[in-house]
């Protein structure tokens, strides 16, 4: 009878033991590697894609302002120029007209005028 207790006592408790380490094992064990997973997982997913986006906006942000910038002091600077080398051309030839103008008028009135000697060098 007591081979027989010991056994069935032996044998309730391996099998509590078993259920008891089964479940605690198996509850603990998918509880935490299902919440470690998910926890981390999710954060390294946020963590990833909020550093990724963030670069990538930063960069993007970053590139489209240097492009527009470039572009537009690109385009400001050409217009700027062109019209200020039109603007100086335009005053410049103006200029040469009139002096022109004046050389022709200036010749004009030399060859108008009565032909005398006083002008001529005294020898």
């Amino acid at each position: 009878m007591v081979t027989y207790t010991h056994t069935t006592m032996q044998a309730c408790m391996h099998a509590c033991m078993h259920t008891y380490i089964h479940t605690y094992i198996h509850t603990y064990i998918h509880t935490y590697i299902h919440t470690y997973i998910h926890t981390y997982i999710h954060t390294y997913i946020h963590t990833y894609m909020h550093t990724c986006i963030h670069a990538y906006m930063h960069t993007c942000i970053h590139a489209y302002i240097h492009a527009y910038m470039h572009t537009c002091i690109h385009a400001y600077m050409h217009a700027y120029m062109h019209t200020c080398m039109h603007a100086c051309i335009h005053a410049y030839r103006q200029t040469c007209h009139a002096c022109m103008q004046r050389l022709v008028l200036q010749q004009l009135l030399v060859l108008s005028m009565p032909m005398s000697t006083n002008w001529l060098p005294s020898a």
